[in-house]
This record gives C-alpha cells, structure tokens and sequence, in this order.
C-alpha cells in the first residue's frame, strides 16, 4: 500500500518503518530539510533499539523515503498519517498548530480520494477541526474531493516503541465509515496475524481512548509515590507493600513502582491535556489534578533527601549523578527528573558529574557548558571526587555495581537511589549510606 507520514519523531518515525518493514511504500515528510536530508544519509535523529538497522535496510530498499515535498507525499497516499507533534500550550492544553497546519496542506494539494489518519495524541474533537480544516481548503479549490478523517491513536513505548509497533498489543481505530475501516484492516493485516488486535469504535471514543490509557498509567504512578511517602512516615517498607498489593491479580504489578516521577513525551503532557479537557467541557477533573501535582512534588524528592543527609547545605559539594533520560533505552529527557534535581543542586551551590548512556549529547544540548557540570565519560568517571551518588535512570548498566568501589570513590558514602533499583541491606552492608523512594533512611524512625 501506499503510505505517507507527516512527521519523523518518535511517532512519524517508528510507523514509517514499521510499515515499510511489511512491505509498504512509505513516504515521511518533514519542514526540516536538514532532519530530511540526514534520514535518507542514514542520519537517525533520535535513539530507539532496533530503529536505526530497520530505516536503513527499508531506505536502501526503497521503501521508505524522506522529503520536505508536500505535495508529492499528498499525491503519493492512499493513507495519509498525521504524526506531528502537540506540545502542551500555555495553559496545559495540547497545541494544535501542527495538527492543524498539516490538515490545510492536504486540503490544498489534495487531488484523489484518501484517508487521513490523526496518528498524533490529540483532544476529543480534534477529528472534527482536521475535517473542517481539510474541507475548508478544498471548498477554496472548488475541489470535490472523497475523504474520511480516522483516529488510530499510538500506543508505542519508547525503548520499545519497535516491538510495540511491530508486535501491537491493540490498535485503536475511531470511524463510522466502512471503507475506511476495512482500509485500516488491510494496512494492519501483517500486525494482526496472531488474533484480532483492531479495537473498532467511534472517532470520538478512539480519541479518549489514548488520554485514558496514559492518565490512567500515570495515576498508578503517582498513587505508590503517595504510598511511599506514607511508608516512609509510618515506618513500613514500599518494596514490601509493592509485593503486597502487586499479588492481588486486581492491581498487579506494572507500573506501581515507586520513583522519582515521571517524565518524558507523553505522561505529563497527556495529563495536563486531559484536565483542560475536562474544564472546557465543566468539569473539574480532581484526580487529574493530584496525579500531576504529585509528580511535580515527587521530582524534587532526591533533592530533598540528599539535603537532609547534609544537613541543608550542599554549598560546594559535587555529586555524581547516574542516569539523564526520563526512562531507559532512551535520549529522551523531556521533563526528565533528572532536569529537576540539577537545577535544584545548582541553586543549593554544589555541582554535577553526570553520566547517561545515551542522553549525553542532549544533555549538552539543553545545558551547554558550565562551571557546575561535568559531563562523565563513564559511571566510574561521574564518582572521581563526588561526595555521594545520586541514581536517576534505572538503565541496566547501573544495576549490579561494585559498591566497595563506589564507596572508595566518595568523599562521603551515600547512594541515593531514585529508582529503587538496590538493596538496602546490601548497600549498607558495603559500608554506605541509602536513601531509597520509601525505603532505606529515608524511612523516618520512630
């Protein structure tokens, strides 16, 4: 089939070849020449396993290809995806710009009956807009041109955003037309082999479908960082009560880890996106607005701890720090903790070695060069004349150190573990310092 995507991020990017992989031919079309230009060099923009070798091979096999062209991508597309992005605006709400802005291209340049496909995380009624926005261009064309407007709202994980797209475990479809229904079963077929994966429903409902999905994952989130606040008070171990509840096959066990908040792409903006939702609609959503409120309490957690150990002056001190990216597998660090806890660090006077397996050069992007940070060329490096450890990013490198090395290294032997990723007893017993999210000292003795 043939296949055109506006946009190559996480989303536009993914799909693309995900599709191309199956036989499609696809076209990305981006407005930035030089990202456009690198793809078809073998220049991959973003980190994500298994991508870079999946572009290069459908690139070199002519399946998929990059431009600026607009035209031609429209000329070009049976389907067409909108996979642009909608970042938060200034009051919360998603930015439809580029939403938008990518429908009245269509309707301009529009020549043959398509399907346009609202691939980007989006509002309940964005469908609507894109219709109108596509209409409105064609009707100043005197054009009559077939078309229907789908929800197929993402579902990818990044550090996994592959596999989630070649091995979906749904895929949401919003229409009320048939043949765009049947359409979509026919570009999906290759991914719906196994047993039937399309969730067919009204645009609308698609459209909540994904706000629902992430809120819902956030929640859980931002529900065990209250419970390890109130373990931590009370005495208990969250580790202990995860195993607790997660047993009951009711709650289970994704996604109540308890951290130091979450970031990235999707969960803060999704969330926010959702509440203003609700408001333009009169209604106040109240657990919305705690989930977020206490992700944004939780990302200075680290920070909070680390002042209590030094008694609330950290003027001068240097802490190493281990993980940048808002999760693992990733160079993402939009709205990474990691963000929170520098500058935090840096209004108290002390300074940073930080260290990330894949976030370094965004880091450096974001940051630049300052007195107060050093950017580590390893783990090792980031502790050489720190006075404690300070784990954001639970990348897997990181799980099993030598903690009688750390503690050679550290002008004071502290760990503080954002991600709960050590055990305490065994930290402890390596003669230092743990500070984990409700566990460890940061549990307040009685």
């Amino acid at each position: 089939m043939r296949v055109t995507i506006f946009g190559t991020g996480y989303v536009g990017l993914v799909t693309g070849t995900c599709l191309a992989e199956v036989g499609n031919h696809v076209i990305c079309v981006d407005v930035d020449q030089v990202k456009t230009d690198g793809l078809n060099n073998g220049i991959i923009p973003i980190f994500e396993p298994g991508l870079e070798s999946l572009v290069l091979s459908n690139h070199a096999a002519k399946r998929i290809e990059f431009t600026t062209d607009a035209p031609s991508g429209i000329e070009h597309g049976e389907i067409v995806f909108i996979a642009v992005g909608t970042p938060p605006d200034e009051d919360g709400s998603a930015d439809l710009r580029h939403v938008l802005a990518v429908a009245k291209t269509i309707g301009q340049h529009l020549t043959k009956p398509a399907v346009i496909v609202n691939k980007s995380t989006v509002p309940v009624g964005t469908a609507d807009k894109v219709k109108a926005a596509i209409a409105e261009q064609l009707k100043l064309r005197n054009a009559e041109i077939a078309f229907e407007v789908v929800s197929n709202p993402e579902f990818l994980k990044e550090g996994d955003a592959v596999k989630d797209c070649m091995r979906p475990d749904r895929i949401v479809v919003g229409t009320t037309s048939t043949n765009a229904l049947e359409l979509m079963k026919r570009l999906y077929a290759p991914f719906n082999r196994n047993h039937e994966r399309i969730v067919a429903m009204d645009v609308r409902s698609a459209e909540l479908t994904k706000y629902a999905a992430n809120a819902m994952l956030a929640t859980k989130i931002s529900f065990m960082n209250e419970m390890a606040n109130i373990a931590e008070r009370v005495g208990a171990d969250i580790e202990m009560v995860r195993h607790g509840i997660g047993s009951d096959p009711r709650i289970g066990y994704s996604f109540i880890y308890p951290g130091a908040g979450y970031g990235g792409s999707c969960f803060p903006k999704d969330v926010q996106a959702l509440e203003k939702t609700a408001k333009q609609y009169g209604y106040t959503a109240q657990i919305l607005e705690s989930v977020e409120a206490v992700n944004q309490r939780q990302k200075s957690k680290l920070f909070e701890l680390v002042s209590r150990h030094f008694n609330q002056d950290l003027k001068g001190k240097t802490f190493a720090v281990w993980g940048l990216a808002f999760k693992p597998n990733t160079d993402d660090m939009r709205e990474a903790s990691s963000r929170t806890l520098l500058s935090l660090l840096w209004g108290a006077g002390a300074k940073a070695q930080v260290f990330d397996p894949e976030a370094m050069h965004e880091t450096q992007r974001i940051f630049g060069e300052r007195d107060d940070l050093v950017y580590a060329e390893s783990p090792d490096h980031a502790l050489k004349g720190a006075d404690a450890l300070i784990v954001v990013t639970e990348w897997k490198t990181f799980w099993s150190p030598d903690f009688s090395k750390i503690k050679a290294a550290l002008k004071t032997p502290a760990i503080f573990d954002g991600r709960n990723i050590y055990d305490p007893a065994e930290v402890k017993a390596a003669g230092l310092a743990y500070y984990g999210i409700g566990r460890g000292r940061t549990i307040i003795k009685q």
